[in-house]
């Protein structure tokens, strides 16, 4: 069945602004927002399947030049007769999106540390002004984009790309960002995977506490409180349903374990491909029975949700995309997530002290406790030291397919020494390559999979070591992937937003578009890297 058959209405986001909105955000106007695979129909699966532009993601950015509807029925009048070009169409009556930080120039003269404080500014997007035209969520304040196809704000690489903004003594703009976050909060629900309609089901990685406390930390306790309100329901975002879920259950993003314990898992609400990889999830969907698809495309859409995609992680055949499970897993990174904000919560109330704060702050600790007494039991593997993701049904490791994941109960203070050591330990031995931590120790072609490294889980992964005694291991790891960031910079002139750590010769490879250079993330990790490197003050995580 055609995507145009199944799916036949079209989204409407109602932004409605709360009245303590902060400085910045617009009027309370309702916005009907532009979600080109439904308002576009039939229109949209010819253009994404005819590969009229290469990278699916193109399509869903490009502004109509008139209404959606008026272009469809000029399509559906057209498209049958003789000389019809299906590619001209496109190009009368759509622009094409530029790419973020398009056309800055690269001085290799100038250090790494001055290329990428150049690149701020190039990587900055000024407050949007509404428009009905565009799928681009608008956000009340300046906020900074990763680069090339990447055109709009990303939740958790925003949380890395603030590390070198308060290396840069930016926390100006990361209050922008997290004023941003905010209000996508209290419009949409969550914080979504970017600010695009197309990504309103789902969210990533929760590190709004985290980039709270980041700020916190680079100004002062009471600048975090104004951000209570939103950390709080974002958790609520991803505890839905949680007060009903029986043992050995699930509902959306909550999973009750066979032995009660409450975690978390990955989840999308809409089980259909995804717009901005249109072709490749529908290409992907006509190899499996109709009856399985709308798991197929749910367990993809939740993968995006996790950040890793893709991944051998999540697949139980590395060479089989159809074999995605992402949604029966619990990911012990989202939980030691989530499992901060609920200490960064109890903190802030705390610290607050309003009536009524110590009491909610007693009930976000036992929660806090309770997770991580539930993961360390379910996701330890006591007798190879390492921390694994965990089939909720059935609660068996997945210990075949160790990764760099096992790095965020160290990083976020959840892991007791003697499990931190173990971790550290083999995070050493098995994935420190000569350019860094490498993510996954399998090579399936996935770009979130060997030879690849990433700047998030270098991030964590020196730190984590770090906190567990281990900092002759973070030292290594930071100076190799360092070494990695100047050697590429001075030859190619560019960031990248991964780099093959096995073999220091290539590119990084893998994945469903080429290696894209700006790049938000490895800007932010390799400024506070070098700020460590140098002695100077660096960022580290706030632990409540």
């Amino acid at each position: 069945m055609r995507h145009s058959q199944q799916i036949r209405f079209s989204i409407v986001v109602l932004v409605l602004v709360a009245a303590c909105r902060g400085p910045g955000a617009p009027s309370p106007t309702p916005l009907s927002a532009y979600d080109p695979a439904h308002d576009l129909g039939p229109l949209f699966h010819d253009v994404q399947m005819a590969k009229v532009f290469p990278d699916s993601k193109t399509f869903v950015d490009a502004r109509p030049r008139a209404a959606p509807p008026e272009i469809l029925e000029h399509y559906l009048a057209e498209r049958g007769a003789a000389s019809f070009d299906l590619h001209a169409f496109v190009e009368r009556n759509f622009d094409a999106p530029p790419a973020a930080g398009e056309g800055v120039r690269t001085d290799t003269a100038q250090s790494m540390e001055e290329h990428i404080r150049a690149l701020w500014p190039a990587l900055t997007r000024a407050p949007d002004a509404a428009d009905a035209h565009s799928s681009l969520i608008p956000l009340p304040d300046a906020y900074v984009v990763p680069g090339g196809r990447f055109r709009e704000v990303y939740y958790w690489d925003s949380y890395f790309t603030m590390l070198g903004l308060v290396q840069d003594q930016r926390a100006d703009l990361v209050k922008n960002m997290l004023d941003n976050f905010a209000y996508l909060v209290r419009t949409v629900g969550h914080v979504p995977n970017g600010n695009r309609t197309y990504y309103l089901s789902r969210s990533q990685p929760p590190f709004l506490a985290a980039m709270v406390g980041l700020y916190a930390s680079s100004t002062d306790t009471a600048s975090a409180f104004p951000y209570i309100e939103a950390i709080e329901a974002e958790y609520a975002f991803w505890m839905a349903g949680a007060d009903a879920v029986a043992p050995g259950r699930a509902a959306r993003r909550v999973v009750r374990l066979r032995d009660g314990s409450l975690l978390n898992r990955y989840w999308d609400d809409r089980p259909e491909p995804r717009p901005e990889s249109y072709r490749e999830d529908f290409a992907l969907g006509q190899r499996v029975a109709e009856g399985q698809r709308e798991t197929l495309y749910r367990n993809i859409r939740a993968a995006a949700e996790s950040g890793w995609d893709f991944s051998s992680r999540w697949m139980r055949d590395p060479a089989d995309l159809r074999t995605l499970e992402t949604t029966e897993l619990v990911p012990i990174d989202l939980n030691s997530l989530l499992y901060h904000a609920e200490r960064t919560i109890a903190a802030l109330r705390l610290a607050r002290r309003r009536e009524g704060d110590a009491i909610v702050a007693a009930r976000f600790n036992t929660a806090a406790e309770n997770r991580r007494r539930s993961l360390l039991a379910a996701a330890y593997d006591s007798a190879s030291g390492f921390f694994y993701d965990v089939r909720w049904r059935t609660g068996e490791r997945v210990t075949d397919r160790p990764t760099m994941a096992a790095a965020a109960p160290l990083y976020f203070g959840l892991a007791t020494p003697e499990q931190g050591r173990a971790v550290a330990a083999r995070l050493g031995r098995d994935f420190l390559k000569p350019g860094g931590f490498v993510t996954t120790l399998v090579m399936s072609g996935q770009q979130w999979d060997s030879p690849n490294g990433w700047p998030p889980l270098q991030w964590i992964g020196t730190q984590a070591v770090s906190m567990y005694g281990r900092p002759d291991i973070a030292t290594d790891a930071r100076d190799r992937w360092l070494a990695l960031n100047r050697r590429t910079y001075r030859a190619t002139g560019k960031m990248t937003e991964k780099y093959d750590v096995t073999d220091l010769s290539k590119r990084a490879g893998g994945g469903e578009y080429p290696t894209q250079d700006g790049f938000g993330w490895t800007n932010g990790v390799a400024r506070a890297m070098a700020g460590q490197a140098s002695g100077r003050s660096a960022p580290a995580v706030a632990r409540p």
